[in-house]
């Protein structure tokens, strides 16, 4: 929690390649096998970023058939 002495902390939503969502800290590296998604801001608008844009939570590897 912070008080209005303190900024903000910026936050940046994070993405793998199966799909899932993150926030992560905008001054850290992103951990390996995530990547920047483009979105962000205050931790709380990450969050309802994210709640608008993943709309089906399952992995990507569930969601699409594989050839065989």
């Amino acid at each position: 929690m912070t008080t209005d002495d303190e900024p903000t902390p910026v936050c940046r939503v994070v993405i793998n390649d199966e799909d899932q969502y993150s926030v992560w800290a905008a001054d850290r590296d992103i951990p390996a096998g995530w990547r920047a998604e483009g979105f962000t801001g205050p931790r709380a608008d990450c969050l309802a970023h994210i709640d608008r844009v993943w709309t089906d939570m399952r992995p990507r590897s569930i969601r699409t058939p594989t050839n065989t």
